[in-house]
């Protein structure tokens, strides 16, 4: 008779949850070497070679920085958020951009981006602005995938003190404009 085949046991990495034969492809290898030294030296030799050559160095500059400082030095840490995929999320600048784009001659159209990032609700954004100038105005995604407001006709000629005077939680200065493809201050 045959045999049953038995299932295959994976060692899956205590850092990232990847099989450890993956933690190279992994979001972040430099913090699954350690366990992976520790637990599965023999997937990955070149690591212990690494290992040995950075302890050496540790030691070194520890000596050297003890010597000169008189006190150990840690390497400042930042503060990045990580998301799923190893992308690194970037925090954005708080700023209003006003865009005025002509379209079939004649027609503008002016987009406001980032009013978000203030804490203002765009639909309620672009129902006010289409009210205060008489015009359509939308919520659309813009070519990076974000949301902003595409209201009908050139109203670049009012719409700061509108938006300052309605929301001040929006300061004057982040307010910027886009002309001839350079970002100038509405101030």
């Amino acid at each position: 008779m045959a045999e049953k085949p038995q299932p295959v046991r994976v060692l899956y990495c205590g850092v990232c949850g990847l099989p450890a034969e993956y933690c190279e492809f992994g979001p972040d290898f430099e913090n699954c070497k350690p366990w992976l030294i520790q637990n599965v030296p023999d997937l990955y030799p070149d690591l212990l070679k690494e290992a040995d050559a950075k302890d050496a160095d540790k030691v070194s500059d520890q000596l050297q920085s003890t010597s000169i400082s008189g006190g150990s030095s840690k390497p400042k840490e930042e503060d990045v958020k990580r998301l799923p995929g190893g992308k690194i999320k970037k925090k954005e600048k708080q700023e209003v951009i006003i865009e005025k784009m002509t379209r079939n001659k004649r027609k503008c159209i002016t987009t406001v981006k980032g009013l978000d990032l203030f804490g203002v609700k765009l639909s309620d954004a672009s129902k006010k602005l289409g009210k205060k100038f008489a015009t359509g105005a939308s919520v659309t995604k813009g070519p990076t995938e974000k949301e902003q407001i595409d209201v009908q006709g050139d109203i670049s000629y009012d719409i700061v003190e509108f938006i300052t005077d309605t929301w001040p939680d929006v300061p004057e200065a982040a307010i910027f404009f886009i002309e001839d493809g350079k970002k100038v201050p509405a101030v």
